[in-house]
Order: structure tokens, then sequence, then C-alpha cells
């Protein structure tokens, strides 16, 4: 098979590296502003295109990593898009963080180009991407994930199905919602506790013996204790998005999120103070009183 990749960013090159050296797939990627130097895929073999169009004439598989959905209908739909060009029996993988509404939108309008789409969004981190090492949770036919099941193992270490097409974003809505909820509460009460001079180390101590203790504390914990913001590259603006994707879709099902509005609430405050591109460990610092 050949593959596509749209979006060669922080994730995306860990994926593009894998499916060249571990995969052995030809590769395809769109030559784009937003990637990541892009020597050592093209060092491997990949061929840089200049629209999605083009990406989609020769692949048999084309990977979506890129911001969210307009991202990704824009890539899709529009001038020079995936469906203007689309091989017969083509599958485009959406591994981005995307709207299930949208979702839906987009494999009615693959599969009228005579293809098939089906949403794997990402979980783990940019490290796990360069090693080979992703966890996938995938919406849509599992026919078609059989089908594409050997390119996805050259950069995943697990693959899920979760059901019908867009269940993969939407329980990777619900799975971001309550981790960075968790991290954006966790940087709070440690943004206090640095105030009032408590010590950072004793802090982590207390929370990892009790109630405290979970996934995000362990993602933060280096950089309550030593400022060390690196164990989680994601930025803050990002954190936002995918906050209020979440919202989005509850508003659109009628479900409560009161809590969710509080979160979206402290993120965007941090963005619009120019901390958008803070990695949200950073939150921890910039949630401090102004005096500090």
């Amino acid at each position: 098979m050949h593959v596509g990749i749209i979006g060669v960013g922080l994730m995306g090159h860990g994926i593009a590296r894998n499916i060249l050296s571990r995969g052995g797939f030809a590769l395809s990627f769109l030559d784009h502003p937003g990637n990541q130097p892009v020597d050592e895929i093209t060092g491997l073999g990949a061929k840089a295109c200049a629209t999605p169009a083009e990406i989609a004439a020769v692949s048999d598989v084309v990977i979506l990593c890129v911001t969210g959905s307009p991202q990704v209908e824009a890539i899709v739909t529009g001038e020079a898009g995936l469906a203007q060009a689309l091989k017969p029996g083509a599958v485009v993988v959406d591994c981005s963080t995307a709207l299930p509404d949208s979702t839906l939108r987009m494999g009615e309008a693959l599969r009228a180009a005579g293809g098939d789409y089906i949403d794997a969004p990402m979980s783990r981190t940019a490290k796990h991407a360069h090693e080979g090492q992703l966890n996938l949770l995938v919406g849509g036919d599992a026919a078609t994930l059989d089908k594409v099941r050997p390119v996805l193992a050259s950069f995943t270490e697990r693959v899920d199905h979760v059901g019908a097409l867009g269940h993969g974003h939407r329980l990777k809505l619900l799975h971001n919602y309550v981790s960075v909820g968790f991290m954006t509460l966790l940087a709070e009460a440690s943004a206090q506790a640095a105030d009032a001079g408590v010590d950072p180390q004793i802090l982590v101590d207390v929370l990892a013996g009790g109630g405290g203790s979970s996934a995000a504390l362990d993602r933060l914990a280096p950089y309550i204790t030593a400022h060390d913001r690196e164990g989680l590259p994601f930025f803050v603006a990002n954190a936002q998005k995918d906050i209020d994707y979440y919202r989005a879709m509850s508003e659109a099902s009628g479900a409560q999120k009161t809590i969710a509005d509080g979160v979206s609430s402290a993120l965007a405050g941090a963005v619009d103070a120019g901390h958008g591109q803070a990695y949200v460990p950073e939150l921890v610092s910039i949630f401090r009183k102004a005096d500090s």
C-alpha cells in the first residue's frame, strides 16, 4: 500500500518516520509550513506533494494528523481536496481530534467519492509517536479498519475499535475533557500551594499518597517540583480547543457542561494573556498570583 500523510507536526513526524522505517511503506506527505523538519523522512524516501488532491491520487491510505475539524474539512472537501482525486477504495484515517458531527459529514463525502473513512484519534505523546507506540481509538466499519491495520501497526502499540464512525472522536473528547480537566484543576491547586510557600515535593507526595494520585499528577509533577515541562509537550491553546470541542459536543446532545465551562474559562484566561503556546504543565506558573 502507498500511504499519504497530511500534518507532519509533533505527532505526525513520528507517525511518518515509523510508516517508512518500521512499516516499509512508500509515503507521500503534504508540503506545509506547519511541518516539522522533514529531512529525516525525505531521507527515508518520502515524497512531498503540493495539495491534498495530489496525495489522494497516489495513496491507498491517507492519514490526517491536523489540528481539528476546520482543517480536516478543508483537506477533505476544500479546493484541491482529497475528495476530488481519491483512488477507488482508498481509506482516509483521521488521527486528529475533531467534532463527531463533522466526522460523519466527512465520511459521507468520502464514501460519495468512492472511498471510506475512519476516525482514529491518538492518545499518548510526541515521544510515543517517535517510538511508534501510540494508542488509537477507532470509529468506523470493522472491515475498513482491518484493511489498514498493517499501516496502523507501524506506529502504534494499541488499536481499539470503539464503535461506529464518530465514536472515536467522541471518546477522544471525553478522554481529553477528563485528562485536561484534571490537569487544569491540579495546576490551579499547585499554583495556590506555591503562593502559600508549600514545599512542592511535599505537595506531590501528599497528593500521590491520597486521592490526588493520578496520571495527571504523574505528568505535572516534574514541573511542580523542578519546572520541567518536557514530559507533556501539549500547547495550552490546543487544550482549550479540545475542551471547547467537548463543550460543543455536549451542547449538541443536551448534556450538562458546567464543569467544562469552568475549565474552558481557566484555559481561555491563559490563552488571552498570551500563553497559548505554553505547555500545559506551565499552567502551574501561569495560574499564580500576579505579584508572585
